[in-house]
């Protein structure tokens, strides 16, 4: 599994409102997305960056998505360029299913 730490920073500070119109207009997009795990949106506490933290199968699935046109479309909804940071993810303890999830 990898986990991908996707961070921009806003060219003006969001409040939390703001932050969670705009990330509940791009959720659906990425309901039933091959590949993807769990998807969690996330604003710093002063509303000046945002992003969100990824969890995919595999780095083929992530790399699928994080092409130029989905770059453009990053760009255009928050006003700058992501960062992304690609994050090894052996192990998953997930409370909600009560699993442990490890790679094979």
């Amino acid at each position: 599994m990898i986990t991908v730490f996707v961070e921009f920073k806003l060219p003006e500070p969001i409040s939390v409102a703001q932050a969670r119109e705009t990330f509940l207009s791009t959720a659906p997009k990425y309901q039933n997305m091959p590949g993807l795990i769990r998807k969690y949106y996330f604003l710093t506490e002063d509303g000046s960056k945002a992003g969100g933290i990824y969890l995919w199968k595999s780095r083929k699935d992530a790399e699928r998505v994080y092409t130029e046109e989905w770059r453009t479309f990053v760009r255009g909804k928050y006003g700058t360029d992501p960062a992304l940071t690609y994050l090894e993810c052996p192990v998953v303890v997930d409370n909600v299913s009560h699993e442990i999830i490890a790679d094979k």
